[in-house]
């Protein structure tokens, strides 16, 4: 019977794809820096609003003149530092506690995907307090507008300053909640390459090949545009010539400055054509083993693109060809298998392995399940996979691992 769910998942994905004209995508307008904060909050009446960010960059002092900023100019902010990475369902209700507590009227969300999606999901409980996540989980579940949103990423990898996701593990169940809804792209967002420079080698790698899974992922699909598809070529382009300068010197203010504008232009493409199974093996890990979610892509990410096989073959040439690893001249073939042998070696020049540790057999139909779950039928594969063919990803890393024992 997967003949028919291919059928229907084929027919969705058609729908969507037609209906990318139409759908109310919206860019965040981007702020120069934080000393025009205060302006617009003033021109919006704002005077309390909760600041979301996570231990580490409050502990380097990165939310520091942000905070004076705002206390010189009478606003008050509250701060919610306790995000983790792959932030929780625990995270979003602390975080909305807070919020309510102290009358706040706009949110910021200050590091990485994980605290701005953190931000994200307390807005959507914000506007739909009669709802649990669970109950927002999928495609416009949400539904209404989110307070000010602004979004300060502090590392060059999710893209979540540009995208309409917001990714929440639930505690309990270790599974992760994928909500997608219009309201959740932020309605401003600061690019600050400064705020990027204290993100250690190994983030700054494992974030990049983020937005690299990002670009490469929404690129391949069935349902890109024109515009999506020079949007993940100039991301890749950009990633291969600036990743490895910004891992091993990261105060190069050029390369970090790159790298965040790569990353906004792959959250670009990916919100208007979606992800693929490298994102749903993920998360699926990441729900259940807390795994990070850049790392996981990395490694992920050429076992998925060879397991497509021929039906990408052209495209990954051409993404070789952006990237600098192959030419027109080369066959498609060649070009392909060019293309992931560089994403290895790209890895393995940044330290990250080749497999994932900590997999248990036990748990891996259950998080076979939910990536079939989340990917079938919304992200417009090359290839459909079954849950079955999914097993042989986690079972892979699984193989690695033990090997390496």
């Amino acid at each position: 019977m997967f003949w028919a769910k291919k059928i229907y998942c084929r027919c969705y994905q058609q729908i969507f794809h037609i209906a990318i004209p139409f759908l109310p995508y919206r860019k965040p307008k981007i702020l120069q820096g934080i000393a025009e904060l205060p302006t617009l909050l003033h021109k919006k009446k704002i005077t309390s609003l909760l600041l979301v960010t996570d231990a580490s960059i409050r502990s380097f002092g990165l939310t520091a003149p942000l905070e004076k900023l705002l206390a010189d100019e009478g606003i008050e902010c509250i701060v919610y530092d306790k995000t983790v990475a792959n932030p929780t369902t625990v995270n979003v209700a602390e975080a909305l506690e807070l919020y309510k507590e102290n009358n706040c009227e706009a949110l910021i969300g200050f590091g990485g995907g994980s605290s701005i999606d953190c931000a994200k999901a307390a807005g959507a409980r914000i506007a739909r307090p009669g709802k649990e996540l669970s109950d927002m989980e999928g495609i416009l579940k949400v539904g209404r507008k989110l307070p000010l949103l602004i979004a300060i990423p502090t590392t060059a990898g999710t893209g979540s300053e540009n995208t309409l996701a917001a990714v929440i593990t639930d505690s309990e169940k270790k599974h992760k909640y994928v909500l997608n809804d219009f309201v959740l792209i932020p309605r401003y967002a600061i690019l600050d390459a400064e705020l990027t420079y204290s993100l250690p080698p190994h983030l700054t790698a494992t974030t990049g090949m983020d937005a690299l899974t990002h670009a490469v992922e929404a690129y391949i699909g069935r349902s890109t545009t024109k515009e999506t598809r020079e949007k993940a070529l100039l991301a890749v382009k950009t990633i291969y010539q600036n990743i490895e300068t910004a891992y091993h010197d990261g105060h190069n203010h050029a390369a970090r400055e790159q790298m965040l504008n790569a990353a906004y232009l792959a959250g670009f493409a990916f919100s208007r054509s979606y992800v693929g199974y490298v994102h749903a093996v993920a998360h699926s890990l990441g729900g259940q083993y807390n795994i990070p979610h850049g790392l996981a892509n990395a490694v992920l990410l050429p076992e998925v693109l060879e397991s497509y096989g021929s039906c990408i073959h052209q495209k990954l040439h051409m993404l070789g060809c952006a990237a600098g690893v192959c030419t027109e001249q080369d066959s498609i073939k060649a070009g392909a298998g060019k293309f992931i042998a560089s994403i290895r070696t790209l890895n393995k020049s940044m330290g990250i392995p080749d497999f994932l540790s900590g997999i248990q057999e036990r748990d891996i139909e259950t998080m076979s399940v939910h990536a079939a779950k989340e990917a079938n039928p919304l992200y417009p594969v090359p290839k459909l996979m079954t849950r079955k063919e999914l097993e042989a990803f986690y079972r892979l890393m699984l193989t690695r691992e033990r090997a390496q024992a």
